[in-house]
């Protein structure tokens, strides 16, 4: 089998459950494993480079508001590729290349591949998604293992909430974009409460919003965490920093940055490593979190 990802978080699964072999193109932002930069780019961005954050929100807004694609998709790759099977999404526009543009360039090329579309909005879909991949590609064993083990250590942080219990659970504002600011949606609050914390703002399974300062603060949180899609460590900690200088946020309130990209807004098997984290932050009395993964700020 020839597969093209079209999403970092599916590249990540076929990888993780023995299909990596079968991957042969993938997007510019399929970064994990490192095995996965060595195949061919199909995808890459129409954002420009070097935006801050209300740059490039304001980008995305106009080319959203005109109907514009924010992906290219290099149909001569896709077509030099052979394809057997495409994996795509139909979840939001700004997170990758849309099935509907997969469909038209598939179509105009005359390839009869199939199309796999991966749409979770909670945990529970993203670990159903591996088992899709998992039959999709022959490997339904390896995929049944790999959420059985992330089942077991999702009940592992639930177990150290409970034991918790009778505490009051720590009022969490995540943030999913910075300037403006967004709440969280889709898997994330369901993160946050998993971890023991009762998001601020953001509905489970439903779409990020943006939303005021004023909104984001009206439920007073105790923590504030930055994990803005699209950002790394290093690139979170940036945004977060630029808030606190901001002065938006009360001087009193603890702020972390956390790695977005690779666990909390990808829906992959790294979404587990996101939770643990969260557990960390929101446990004063337990063991910090992996400094590559969470960074306080004050």
């Amino acid at each position: 089998m020839r597969i093209v990802s079209l999403l970092p978080s599916t590249t990540e699964i076929l990888f993780a459950i023995g299909a990596g072999d079968d991957v042969v193109g993938v997007t510019f932002e399929c970064d994990h494993p490192v095995e996965a930069r060595q195949r061919r780019i199909v995808s890459t961005s129409a954002i420009p480079e070097g935006l801050d954050a209300a740059a490039t929100d304001a980008h995305v807004s106009a080319a959203m508001d005109a109907g514009e694609d924010l992906y290219h998709l290099d149909e001569g790759a896709l077509a030099d590729l052979d394809a057997d099977l495409v994996v795509t999404q139909d979840l939001c526009a700004v997170c990758a290349v849309d099935v509907s543009v997969v469909d038209d360039a598939l179509a105009h090329l005359g390839c009869t591949a199939d199309v796999l579309t991966i749409d979770p909005h909670t945990l529970a879909e993203v670990l159903a998604s591996i088992a899709t991949l998992g039959t999709a590609t022959g490997h339904d064993d390896e995929a049944r293992r790999l959420v059985t083990a992330l089942e077991q250590r999702l009940e592992a942080v639930r177990a150290e909430v409970a034991q918790r219990a009778g505490t009051t659970s720590p009022r969490v504002l995540l943030l999913e974009w910075t300037d403006p600011p967004f709440a969280p949606g889709h898997w994330v609050p369901e993160m946050v409460t998993t971890a023991g914390g009762s998001p601020t703002v953001g509905a489970a399974g439903e779409k990020s919003v943006r939303v005021t300062w004023e909104q984001a603060l009206e439920v007073e949180p105790d923590v504030v965490v930055c994990a803005p899609c699209g950002y790394n460590l290093a690139g979170a900690t940036e945004l977060a920093r630029a808030v606190v200088e901001s002065g938006a946020l009360p001087p009193h309130l603890p702020v972390w940055a956390v790695d977005a990209n690779a666990s909390f807004a990808r829906p992959g098997p790294r979404l587990v490593d996101g939770v643990e984290s969260l557990a960390r932050i929101l446990d004063p009395t337990g063991p910090a979190p992996n400094p590559a993964a969470a960074r306080r700020l004050r």
